[in-house]
């Protein structure tokens, strides 16, 4: 198939695209460049002089020729969403909207867009499955939530949406984040010694490997329509539902000598959700995910021991979404909404030393 990639630059992206072409598909990608320079071990591949391109100015000429899109892009986490409300429902809700009407206006046949169980919320202690209620608790699940839905109403025989409802992300990737639990407590642990959690520890959470996303990715793009049209799809696997005291303890093991501790005043998160995936594996019988919660957490310290992490670089842009945003912001290279504001390469994330 000829792919085009939404946010193909970003967490994911830089571990789904060449996922997605070692398979035998044609893969094209289209990025506003935010995080261009927040990398690991080199990065994702350079993309010569491919100019950026925000998703919320895409027209349906762009998009002419594609057997399908898959839409990433998004302000990727509840920090980042709650920095602008607006700004998150413009990127995350309009841009994802966007993409799809122009999509669907060029005859794309297929369009796979990245949800969360985010969406799941405050679900409380029993697993929830795709026809659960939806509990949004923050702008950025707010947003997933009302696109899934407005995605819905274009499908029809010539347009096939499909929701990928992602569990929380982990995994070593070229285009590094630091601000989703499982790689932030492995590298605070490496490089401080101390496993700080900023909850109480009790808060339930279902996790998935990047790669196993992009594998979910892929069976969904090559499945029968028929299994996928205007579907959604729980990812990840039931034995990653997790405490976040598990994934400390999986840490302290990877990462010899460091020790639990626990911000002032951590108490319980609202963001506590179970989540079933069986429909996932019924539907798809074939798909095996493949990696494990300590899998991964050994694969990130050894990334990470590899790149030599510093202290300076986690509290650095380089890693966290929100600062590398902030950052855009002060130097005024995007505007309030993240429209940019130069049509040059924006800077390498500029590193704030500790002491």
């Amino acid at each position: 198939m000829k792919v085009l990639v939404t946010g193909d630059r970003g967490y994911i992206g830089a571990v789904l695209v060449p996922f997605l072409r070692a398979a035998g598909h044609q893969v094209d990608g289209l990025d506003v460049g935010l995080y261009e320079g927040c990398d690991l071990l080199g990065g994702p591949d350079p993309i010569g002089d491919r100019a950026p391109r925000d998703m919320r100015d895409v027209g349906p000429e762009e998009l002419a020729g594609y057997d399908a899109v898959v839409c990433l892009a998004a302000l990727s986490n509840d920090p980042l969403g709650h920095l602008n409300r607006d700004t998150t429902y413009s990127v995350n809700l309009d841009g994802t909207l966007r993409v799809a009407a122009a999509a669907k206006s060029a005859g794309v046949e297929r369009f796979l867009f990245a949800s969360s169980c985010s969406l799941y919320g405050a679900a409380g202690s029993e697993a929830v499955g795709e026809d659960a209620e939806l509990f949004p608790v923050t702008p950025y699940g707010e947003t997933k939530a009302l696109a899934e839905k407005e995605l819905s109403k274009l499908a029809d025989d010539n347009f096939s949406p499909t929701y990928l409802r992602n569990a929380t992300a982990y995994g070593a990737s070229t285009r590094l984040r630091l601000d989703i639990v499982v790689n932030n407590l492995t590298a605070i642990a490496l490089t401080t010694g101390q496993i700080r959690m900023e909850s109480d520890g009790s808060p339930w959470r279902p996790l998935v490997h990047i790669e196993d996303i992009s594998r979910a990715f892929l069976t969904a793009l090559e499945a029968p329509r028929e299994l996928v049209h205007d579907e959604a799809f729980n990812v990840g696997r039931p034995e990653d539902v997790v405490q976040v005291r598990d994934i400390a303890e999986m840490v302290g093991e990877a990462v010899p000598g460091s020790e639990v501790s626990f911000a002032e005043g951590a108490g319980p998160d609202l963001r506590n959700y179970k989540v079933d995936f069986s429909k996932l594996g019924d539907t798809f019988p074939e798909l095996k995910l493949r990696w494990t919660v300590r899998d991964g957490v050994e694969e990130l310290a050894a990334a990470y021991r590899q790149h030599g992490l510093t202290l300076d670089d986690f509290n650095s842009a380089q890693f966290v979404r929100l600062r590398r945003i902030n950052q855009l912001l002060e130097l005024g290279l995007v505007d309030d909404q993240l429209r940019r504001q130069t049509t040059d390469q924006f800077p390498a994330p500029v590193l704030e030393e500790t002491h």
